[in-house]
């Protein structure tokens, strides 16, 4: 039995805000949608592999989604660390710099952390 990673989940309260933060600061494409009369569901991906960002918007919910500590992240690796840096610092994104590990976090509309990592080729 072998278990392959699929997608990941997170719940956005204005999807079309998501889907433009998503697009402008990650370049990922709307892969598949689903609908129902309470929630839409659009899986996101890099174009690269196979794995997907599912944001899952319940159409009733009108106050944001209680983040905890908000310890957990999605991370992503980028070909031009200063390039990413320089456009999140434009969009005013960023939320966390380390320097000595040479990663940053952005946060998305609904404050869901984000890590850059430099490729390491």
């Amino acid at each position: 039995m072998k278990f392959v990673f699929d997608h990941n989940n997170i719940n956005v309260l204005d999807l079309e805000k998501s889907l433009a933060f998503y697009q402008k600061a990650l370049g990922l494409k709307e892969i598949r949608r689903h609908e129902s009369d309470s929630f839409t569901l659009v899986y996101l991906g890099d174009g690269v592999h196979a794995h997907q960002l599912e944001l899952t918007w319940l159409k009733d919910r009108n106050e944001p989604y209680e983040l905890g500590d908000n310890e957990s992240h999605i991370a992503f690796t980028v070909d031009n660390f200063e390039a990413a840096h320089a456009l999140h610092e434009k969009m005013g994104c960023i939320c966390f710099e380390n320097p000595e590990m040479g990663i940053y976090f952005i946060h998305d509309p609904d404050d869901y952390w984000l890590e850059i990592i430099p490729s390491r080729s």
